[in-house]
């Protein structure tokens, strides 16, 4: 017997992309999905054209952009799934992407997190169409206490072959990840005060402490076009990479390992970036980075 496995993606201003995500699940050999679509506050209403072309899909629309844990979190209770896989409306997945995730996490108890070998699409102009899939994510390193920053393995090599093993790994993939009930009801939702970056590995902290594992299965492939949407949100990313770098070290590094962080944010990276800004002559971007530390700093993690 197969288990339920609920798909969740989010759409903002991109219906078509979406759809393409949707014709894609459809070509999965996967015999019991249910698909999740949540619109945050789209510009406009896209009801209409997911329910006729996609009468299987279940369609919830948000008053507001919740960002994206809130609006993967407003799913939860509709969905039924013994799995929840969370993907990127940019997204496409690979022939047998879904029943390769639930075959490896009915095999692997102590799976907390698992995503995919996630690689450029390959019509994006990252991907040379003639060569070997370029390799968006093949796993992560933890985050360093000193910087607060990590390193994505795989980024930008070519598909040989390198990755073919399942591994444990520091985090998932925001872009495409699954979980099962049980751990989502033991730990709890993603945590809603990020509103872009830093939620996915907010999460695989929690998960980790609560003793369940991050793994990546190469075996399962998922298509990545890059995000569309930020594309156009100019310093909206500088603002929130700075802001929840420093939430997400407050959160969840504590002690002397918080303190070390403290000394190189005020005594490395806001030195070097004001610098970099007064040379560039670039006040906009420094302002918008100023504003983001400020926020990191200063926002109750309790109201968040």
């Amino acid at each position: 017997m197969f288990k339920k496995v609920s798909v969740i993606t989010l759409n903002y201003n991109e219906t078509l992309t979406t759809c393409a995500l949707l014709d894609s699940i459809r070509q999965q050999d996967y015999p019991d999905l249910e698909v999740i679509v949540v619109d945050n506050a789209s510009r406009e209403n896209p009801e209409a054209v997911f329910l006729e072309q996609y009468p299987e899909v279940h369609f919830l629309r948000s008053s507001k952009n919740l960002g994206f844990a809130g609006g993967n979190n407003l799913a939860l209770p509709l969905a039924k799934g013994d799995y929840l896989f969370f993907l990127n409306n940019d997204t496409e997945l690979a022939p047998n992407c879904i029943r390769r995730m639930v075959e490896f996490m009915e095999q692997q108890p102590g799976v907390g997190l698992l995503s995919p070998l996630i690689c450029y699409f390959p019509e994006s102009s990252l991907q040379d169409t003639s060569s070997l899939p370029l390799i968006q994510y093949a796993g992560m390193t933890p985050v360093s206490n000193l910087t607060g920053r990590n390193e994505t393995i795989g980024a930008r090599t070519r598909d040989r072959g390198q990755f073919a093993g399942a591994r444990t790994t520091a985090y998932a993939h925001g872009a495409a990840m699954m979980i099962s009930r049980k751990v989502l009801e033991q730990v709890g939702a993603m945590w809603e005060g990020y509103f872009l970056y830093y939620e996915e590995l907010d999460w695989a902290e929690r998960i980790r402490r609560a003793g369940f594992d991050i793994w990546l299965e190469p075996r399962a492939r998922v298509w990545h076009k890059e995000s569309y949407t930020l594309d156009k949100m100019g310093s909206i990313k500088t603002y929130y990479m700075a802001r929840n770098r420093i939430l997400f070290m407050r959160r969840q590094r504590k002690g002397p390992g918080l303190w070390g962080f403290y000394g190189y944010l005020g005594f490395v990276l806001v030195p070097v970036k004001a610098a970099r800004s007064l040379l560039a002559g670039n006040w906009q971007q420094a302002l918008v980075f100023w504003r983001g530390i400020w926020s990191g700093l200063t926002t109750n993690l309790s109201r968040a």
